[in-house]
């Protein structure tokens, strides 16, 4: 059988990359560096053929991923280990493949994603660290950690995030699901924790930029319940920095077999 008429299978990658090297995840028009560029040419220098995958989330420029996943099909006939050391050694840093699996003809890395995991990274010191550009947030004012957690957890719920959503945003609903929301650690790093069926866009800086808000006394814990409630995005603080913002990981039905990722230790 020719490679033209071979039957094709499908793929799911789980890859990670720092955001701040690339114009964001998906391709652009312009030929810019993306991450989903980078990607697609590597896959297609292995595959010896035409690559495009597809990402169960478009992150943005400057936002990072421990574990994002996508999916690619292919005729070519490869063992794993081509799409993990081939397809890393075709690709620029700051992104790596770090696992590849075969799933059924019938998964898609977006759709069939029941959950995403974000984690941001928050420095709060009258200096900003050099070494953590880049890679966390950062504000200037001390920060009362309990206000912060007495706020998150009015996260927790359905609601209608239209407060926290980018007016570029083109999700159909801004009602959305988050099933856990945690925010931890000291000021040398904070760590907020958010587990959502689905995330508007800028929606984790956007509710960061509220909570350092509350940590810094200018809404309280209540006010920020009112936010939600207002759903109005005109009354909100300011997009956060996208510094320190990782995905970190997709969840899927388990008859899929996706490998769940582990956070690494040093995140």
């Amino acid at each position: 059988m020719s490679p033209h008429h071979a039957p094709k299978q499908r793929w799911a990658l789980t890859l990670a990359y720092d955001g701040s090297r690339f114009y964001g995840f998906q391709k652009q028009a312009d030929g810019i560096a993306t991450v989903q560029a980078a990607l697609e040419h590597a896959l297609s220098r292995i595959a010896q053929e035409p690559i495009t995958v597809t990402a169960a989330g478009r992150t943005d420029t400057g936002v990072h991923a421990s574990a994002q996943v996508v999916h690619f099909d292919t005729a070519a006939e490869r063992v794993p280990q081509a799409w993990i050391r081939g397809v890393n050694a075709h690709l620029p840093q700051g992104i790596a493949v770090l696992h590849a699996q075969t799933v059924a003809p019938e998964f898609h890395a977006r759709f069939d994603a029941s959950g995403r995991h974000y984690r941001y990274l928050l420095q709060s010191a009258p200096v900003r660290s050099p070494l953590l550009i880049g890679k966390a947030g950062w504000t200037h004012y001390p920060l009362d950690l309990a206000a912060m957690q007495q706020a998150v957890q009015h996260l927790v719920g359905e609601h209608d995030f239209s407060s926290f959503r980018a007016a570029q945003c083109q999700a159909k609903s801004p009602v959305k699901t988050i099933y856990h929301a945690h925010i931890d650690g000291t000021p040398e790093c904070y760590k907020l924790d958010l587990h959502g069926n689905a995330f508007l866009h800028h929606m984790v800086r956007n509710i960061m930029g509220a909570l350092v808000y509350v940590g810094s006394g200018r809404m309280s814990p209540q006010a920020f319940a009112g936010l939600i409630a207002e759903r109005s995005r005109l009354k909100a603080p300011p997009t956060f920095m996208p510094d320190g913002l990782y995905l970190t990981g997709v969840d899927y039905p388990p008859h899929f077999g996706i490998t769940p990722p582990q956070i690494p230790a040093w995140l």
